[in-house]
């Protein structure tokens, strides 16, 4: 087993090597709007992990999630080879290509808070024109009995 902080280390260099490989030398149009947002390296440093995300041309279009996949499939022996000559370890690692979750979870977390604030805001409205369902003060004092 090798040091955690070692394979932390060699899946930020190869997050590096893949995401400059893939913006220089990597001419596949489906690729183009790849981010890679983060690399996970197993404790014996035999696979990497990589996580990325796809964004559209433009705010309207659709990001190619389909197209970007089939580029890693297409492109992965290559990569590995590019990234065994950089790294200098005794065994080049296995790339594994995941498109990253996070991005998503944001935005649906964002549209619950959005939602969130807006039940709060009429309640808060609703709660400004209350009156007391009794008296306005249910604690009299009835004096001597």
């Amino acid at each position: 087993m090798a040091d955690p902080a070692r394979a932390r280390r060699l899946a930020k260099r190869v997050r590096t090597l893949i995401a400059n490989a893939v913006e220089h030398e990597i001419p596949d149009p489906r690729l183009e709007l790849v981010t890679f947002t983060d690399a996970k390296m197993t404790a014996d440093l035999r696979e990497v992990t990589l996580f990325y995300t796809v964004r559209g041309a433009s705010i309207a279009d659709e990001p190619d999630v389909a197209g970007a996949a089939e580029a890693f499939v297409e492109f992965a022996g290559r990569l590995r080879g590019l990234v065994g000559a950089q790294l200098g370890v005794k065994f080049t690692p296995s790339l594994k290509f995941t498109l990253d979750k996070v991005p998503d979870s944001v935005a649906q977390m964002e549209e619950l808070v959005r939602k969130s604030r807006e039940a709060d805001e009429a309640a808060r409205k609703v709660a400004a024109q209350a009156r007391p369902a009794g008296d306005a003060n249910p604690y009299k004092d009835l004096g001597e009995v």
